[in-house]
Order: C-alpha cells, then sequence, then structure tokens
C-alpha cells in the first residue's frame, strides 16, 4: 500500500461511518471537520503500524478513522474564539465558523464519544480483550492525562511565557510536556493501537511508541518552525498566531536556527530507531522525509 492507497481507503471508510443523521446539524458540523483535506497522517500510521507487525491493516481501519474523528475533535475545540479563535483550518473556514460556536463545542463532544462508538460497532474480528486495550489507548490519550492536558499548558504558556526567564530551566521541560501532550500522544496512540491489533509483543510495543514520541515531538518542531516561515495558502490557517501571542513554542524558545538543527536530529532519530529494529516501512520513511525542513 502506498499513501495516497491508505488515504482513499480512510476517506471511503469515513464517509462509510459517518451518515448524516437526525439532528442533522451536529452531524454535518461533525463530519464537516473530519472530512477537511488532510494529510491523514494519524490513521495512516495506525494502519501502518499493524502491518508492519504482520497484521491484517483492514481490521484496524475502525480504529484509525476514529482516531481521525478525535484529531478532528482537537482541531474544532482548538479553534474555537475561547481557545485560539481560528478561522481558517486546511484552508477552509473553521467549525465555529460555519456552524457557530454552540453547535462547534457539541460537535467536538460528539465526536469525543461518537469515535470510540465507530471501533466497538465495527471491528468484528477484533475480540474483547484485544478491544479493550484499544479502549485504554484511546481514553489515555483523548483525556486529561493526554491532549486535553497538552491544550491546557498550551493556553497557559501565553502567561508562562512572559512570567519565566528564558534562561529559566522550566520551561524546556514545560514546552517538552506541551509537544508530547498535544501532539505526540495521538501519534503514539495510532502507532501503538495498530500494533495491538497486530499483536505486537511488549518489546515492538515499547519499540513503536519511542519512534512515536519521537515523531510526535519532530513534527510539532516542524509546525512551530513552518508558524514563522510559511504562508497562509501553503498551510491553509493563520500564521504567525503563537508569535504575536506571545506563545511558548520551540522556535520563541531556542530560535530558528537550532529548532532547525534539533528537528534534523530527531528526524534521524526515527530513521535509526526503524533501522536498528528492522521495521522496513515506505510510508514511515515517506512521512520523515515530508516534515524535513532544511
Amino acid at each position: 500500500m502506498k499513501m495516497n492507497d491508505y488515504i482513499e481507503l480512510v476517506n471511503n471508510s469515513i464517509e462509510k461511518f459517518m451518515p448524516i443523521n437526525y439532528p442533522h446539524k451536529i452531524f454535518k458540523a461533525m463530519k464537516y471537520t473530519v472530512t477537511l483535506p488532510g494529510k491523514r497522517l494519524r490513521p495512516v500510521m495506525c494502519l501502518e503500524s499493524c502491518k508492519i507487525f504482520g497484521g491484517n491493516y483492514e481490521d484496524a481501519l475502525p480504529t484509525a478513522c476514529a482516531i481521525e474523528m478525535l484529531h478532528a475533535q482537537t482541531l474544532i475545540h482548538d479553534d474555537l474564539p475561547c481557545m485560539d479563535n481560528d478561522m481558517y483550518r486546511r484552508g477552509q473556514l473553521t467549525n465555529h465558523m460555519v456552524f457557530g460556536e454552540a453547535h462547534a463545542v457539541l460537535a467536538g463532544d460528539a465526536l469525543l464519544t461518537f469515535a470510540p462508538q465507530i471501533i466497538l460497532k465495527n471491528s468484528k474480528n477484533l475480540d474483547s480483550n484485544k478491544l479493550i486495550k484499544i479502549m485504554e489507548e484511546y481514553f489515555q490519550a483523548a483525556g486529561a492525562y493526554g491532549v486535553i492536558a497538552g491544550q491546557v499548558v498550551d493556553i497557559e504558556s501565553e502567561k508562562i511565557s512572559q512570567s519565566f526567564d528564558k534562561d529559566d530551566e522550566q520551561l524546556p521541560e514545560i514546552l517538552s510536556y506541551i509537544h508530547t501532550h498535544k501532539t505526540a500522544d495521538l501519534f503514539k496512540l495510532a502507532l501503538r493501537t495498530g500494533a495491538i491489533i497486530a499483536n505486537a509483543s511488549e518489546k515492538q510495543l515499547e519499540i513503536i511508541t519511542e519512534f512515536g514520541q519521537t515523531l510526535g515531538i519532530a513534527f510539532q518542531i516542524a509546525d512551530d518552525i513552518l508558524d514563522e516561515t510559511s504562508t497562509f495558502e501553503e498551510m491553509g490557517k493563520t500564521m504567525g498566531k503563537d508569535k504575536a501571542e506571545g506563545k511558548l513554542t520551540y522556535t520563541s524558545l531556542y530560535g530558528l536556527e537550532k529548532s532547525k538543527k534539533d528537528l534534523n536530529k530527531l528526524i534521524s532519530k526515527c530513521f535509526n530507531i526503524l533501522e536498528e529494529n528492522h521495521l522496513q516501512s515506505d510510508i514511515f520513511n515517506e512521512i520523515l522525509n515530508r516534515i524535513n525542513i532544511k
């Protein structure tokens, strides 16, 4: 399977899993953000992780699509006026700009609970023990110890960056916490659940978790760099907002040049993890090459 094959499979499955039911507006709002044009990195990583550990990637499709729904939920809430107040996402108006703030909040809430139902109702080839493991992974990543924790500290980071000196040793720890929970946790969720579906060993789960953590941090550093160097036309969202609002980011703490160097080191580490553990994946190689900023 190539990247575009996985993406097409995910898009078609999402269409099947998300019919527009009554009340129509909430289902339209949910589906709007889930189906915005995107790279589908997280569901693709779930499917590929299942495949490289010897599983049938089709068994992972409901989980992969559910993770994309969870990701969409985080985007809807992240864009709200009470949080980042963004008007555009992936080149389109954000959810609250189309459906109103109240329905956007409810659409995010609905996706948070709708996604695990997709896994439970459609994973016909997975036994109950495996489904319980997947649910544990999902709720850990989705909740107060996962992306919500990352979002909370990200919101607070504006005050943090203003009240701390740049040389304060706490800032790197706080930034690492934000990157781990706001970004890397969903990467690890995708990779670990794919591996669980494939009956990966505990050692293999440790390996793919380290890969996901490293890739997630690299991805967020790349995003921080692009927030300062890219354009709306390239990224499909308002650029430079983090810097303007004084948020704690990798580039604000370390500068562009060090950020690029550290990004390249992390990408090299990801390649090494794959090579050292004999995990051959053109998909993972392509993802790593895409986020590599020279």
